[in-house]
């Protein structure tokens, strides 16, 4: 998320043309966008990555039901 976030705020400067970033690329702008999309769909899922955020999700949401099935007691 940080990756977008920068990618983002890159462009708005670099459209508004603000300070040096008025002078900077646009192909620096697209690399980055490339390499965000190859780290979300190749290289995060060879990781493991995503799987582990989804697996800390589970756990979180089994650990609430269970805390709120014995609160009710």
């Amino acid at each position: 998320m940080p990756l977008i976030l920068l990618i983002v705020a890159l462009v708005a400067l670099r459209f508004f043309e603000v300070w040096r970033f008025a002078e900077l690329s646009w192909w620096y702008i697209v690399g980055l966008m490339v390499f965000a999309f190859i780290w979300f769909e190749f290289i995060e899922k060879m990781l493991g990555l995503d799987k582990k955020k989804e697996h800390r999700d589970h756990d979180k949401r089994r650990k609430e039901r269970i805390k709120n099935s014995f609160d009710k007691r």
